[in-house]
């Protein structure tokens, strides 16, 4: 479960791209293999990205990114969420 590249910025941040952080979550936690992120995924991501309040924080996560509100985080929406995990969780998303 490593991120594609290893850039990290002066504060401490991982660096990647919007592309990067999609395949980094859909290789690392898309258990099903559906090429979505659901609401069980992410929060098992916010838990091992050391996310004291996993349950809490994945659910602001999947409410801000799930622009169409089907219980995913799709294709279309992963810059949805890359903005969300650039402000809020140690990540600096590029573009």
């Amino acid at each position: 479960m490593a991120f594609i590249e290893r850039n990290v910025s002066s504060d401490g941040k991982r660096v990647m791209t919007v592309e990067q952080f999609r395949r980094w979550l859909t290789t690392a936690f898309d258990t099903n293999g559906d090429g979505r992120i659901s609401k069980a995924e992410l929060r098992r991501a916010v838990r091992l990205a050391g996310g004291l309040f996993a349950s809490w924080s994945s659910g602001q996560v999947f409410r801000s990114a799930d622009a169409n509100h089907d219980g995913f985080i799709d294709e279309k929406e992963f810059r949805n969420l890359a903005q969300f995990a650039d402000k809020h969780f140690n990540v600096m998303i590029t573009r």
